[in-house]
């Protein structure tokens, strides 16, 4: 096993690779005020962006879902790494060279699973090029990329390589690499032979498959040779890095203009793809294998930020089976809030073939959106039926009824369904609005799990809380509406975004004067850290240490929500300054106070006719000396503290 990596690269590697270019890699990220960035979250469905990030603070945060922490976090969890893994993976990104406790320098063949197979395709990749570039027997992949108008530059570009027909060529190299037989065929890029792996893609044209940070994780291979008994296209079988479901062809080059430009092209193939790009389609994607469903929906999603001028444009195959991929897409189309189209070239060449025989501006205006996906639908639902009759019209309508009352623009969907009507030739349009408009509102008031028990009996919608959510109890309910929660809640943001304003004075407060039990967790895990005073000294590791301190994942969760969620000015406040925080500070010390002299005072009142008069003296001394304090905080503010 590899030793423990040195503490001090651990908070080099936090401090190299800001977070918000570590996120911006999976997600769009949006202004979301106070220096936060917002998104829609990667780690739970939602519609509106509730994940935020602080660039500051080094740190991300979900008010959805409650997932939080720093670069290294979000990696683990995004790419499913071990804690030594993302490190090495940041590292790598950075340029910095790891330390290892025990043993020295890590060795290669130590490191986690998930770093050897990436880095067994990356290796892969390389030499797959390579044999394309300069290798003889590679030919035959460059007369088939020439033939489809793509020079070694394209291919260059877009990484493509070719598998040359041996047996084990790329088996050989990786071993001597320093890969073992088990890695290779863990990888996929190795398979069972008669006497040991053999390579699983031979004689073939290699597309490298990126996921959405830039890895390499698997290949697409497309048949050469007529001698080739397997599949026209083969691709890499489900391992530990690669999923087909889950990943999307050219996603790593498209994401910065898909998020720019709230626009993505879904392509069938390859060279689909290569031939959108080339042509200036620079947002053009495509799945590997297989069909386009929920979890590719997930991937754009969080880059198209779901705004409603957002747009997804679909090319298909004017065939049959590039209808019926159509209506399989159409079947997914309420996922998305952006609007969905369909583009078919009128001879239904595919982006490739139109850009041979037409040129890039062809492929350009083939993918403007013009038909909306659902209208597609329709036309294909109503041809199925014969509307000379009034039985087949009936039919028609019964099936295009429901795909109508399905979209989510309620003047869109009066718009369609009139259009529908005269589809359909039924001069009652009134008739068909009405009927589409009683099914859009059964769907609503059944829509998957209904409106919540407590706005069903208050008739209105759910009432607004000042603060997110949470999924898992952590003591009372927090009701922020309750200014004794919110001050807390205000002075700890306070502590962990700003020490330097609450600083000297908060490390001097008792974790009995948070009432809240999250609260008071979270201040005994500030001062475990080393109180707000060593944020001064340390912003970036005083967080990491804070959340280290905290008892389990709840409180870790609280304390990252806290550090990045923007503090809340109250009407007339200008900013966040020494004279806001100590407003704050004196709020939570005086209600301290304030408690602390009703217990007193209750106890005078118990003492009182029947005490021991020195106690009761003693007492007496004690609330007076409270109230006294009292009286400062309230004359004198934060200078009494």
């Amino acid at each position: 096993m590899a030793g423990r990596i040195n503490d001090e690269d651990v908070k080099a590697v936090r401090d190299a690779v800001p977070i918000d270019a570590v996120v911006s890699e999976y997600l769009q990220l949006r202004n979301a005020g106070g220096g936060n960035l917002k998104g829609l979250c990667p780690f739970h469905d939602e519609k509106s962006p509730s994940f935020q990030v602080s660039p500051s603070k080094g740190f991300f945060h979900c008010f959805g879902c409650q997932e939080g922490g720093d670069t290294i976090t979000f990696v683990m969890k995004i790419d499913h790494l071990t804690f030594s893994e993302a490190v090495e993976r940041l590292a790598g990104q950075a340029g910095i060279t790891l330390r290892y406790e025990e043993g020295g320098y890590n060795p290669s063949h130590q490191r986690g699973e998930r770093i050897r197979l990436v880095e067994a395709h990356k290796i892969a990749a390389q030499w797959y090029a390579e044999q394309l570039a300069t290798g003889p027997e590679a030919d035959t992949g460059r007369a088939f990329l020439a033939d489809r108008g793509f020079d070694q530059a394209a291919a260059e570009h877009f990484g493509v390589g070719y598998s040359p027909q041996g047996w084990d060529h790329l088996t050989r190299y990786l071993r001597g690499k320093g890969f073992s037989d088990k890695e290779l065929l863990l990888s996929g890029l190795s398979q069972e032979g008669r006497r040991g792996p053999i390579d699983r893609f031979r004689g073939r044209l290699m597309w490298p498959i990126r996921d959405i940070g830039g890895d390499v994780v698997g290949f697409g291979a497309r048949k050469l040779y007529e001698a080739d008994n397997g599949p026209k296209y083969l691709n890499t079988p489900d391992t530990a890095i690669y999923k087909k479901s889950q990943v999307l062809y050219g996603i790593d080059l498209a994401k910065k203009d898909i998020a720019k430009a709230s626009r993505a092209v879904v392509v069938e193939g390859y060279t689909d793809v290569m031939a959108c790009h080339l042509a200036g389609v620079t947002t053009a994607i495509a799945t590997c294998g297989t069909a386009f469903g929920g979890d590719h929906i997930k991937i754009l999603r969080r880059l198209l930020m779901d705004n409603g001028s957002a747009r997804v444009i679909f090319t298909f195959d004017g065939d049959a089976a590039g209808q019926k991929a159509a209506l399989r897409a159409f079947e997914d189309d309420q996922k998305f809030a952006a609007e969905t189209y369909i583009a078919i070239a009128p001879d239904g060449m595919d982006p490739c073939d139109l850009r041979l025989a037409k040129g890039d501006d062809a492929v350009a205006d083939l993918v403007q959106p013009r038909t909306p996906l659902f209208e597609f639908a329709l036309r294909q639902i109503v041809s199925r039926y014969d509307l000379d009759t009034p039985a087949g019209r009936a039919s028609a309508l019964d099936e295009a009824a429901p795909v109508v009352a399905r979209i989510k623009n309620s003047g869109a969907q009066h718009e369609v369904a009139v259009q529908l009507a005269g589809m359909l030739g039924i001069l009652d349009t009134q008739f068909v609005v009405k009927r589409i408009a009683q099914l859009a509102r059964w769907a609503r008031d059944r829509g998957g799990k209904g409106p919540a028990p407590d706005q069903r009996q208050r008739g209105g919608a759910p009432q607004q809380q000042a603060g997110p959510t949470r999924n898992t109890p952590r003591g009372p309910a927090l009701n922020l509406r309750n200014p004794v929660f919110a001050t807390e809640r205000e002075l700890l943001k306070l502590a962990l975004q700003r020490p330097e304003l609450v600083s000297p004075a908060f490390d001097a407060y008792g974790v009995d004067e948070f009432t809240a039990p999250p609260y008071a967790a979270v201040r005994e895990a500030i001062m475990a850290a080393g109180g707000a005073e060593f944020g001064v000294q340390d912003p970036q590791d005083y967080l990491v240490r804070v959340r280290e301190a905290a008892p389990d994942d709840a409180v870790r969760a609280m304390v990252t929500e806290l550090a990045v969620e923007a503090i809340m000015l109250h009407r007339g406040v200008k900013g966040v300054d020494e004279i806001y925080a100590g407003a704050q500070l004196v709020t939570v010390r005086r209600r301290a106070v304030e408690r602390r002299i009703r217990d007193i005072t209750g106890r005078l009142t118990r003492l009182s006719g029947h005490g021991d008069p020195a106690e009761l003296a003693a007492v007496q001394n004690e609330l007076w000396i409270l109230q006294q304090y009292d009286q400062k905080l309230r004359e004198h503010g934060a200078a009494a503290l």
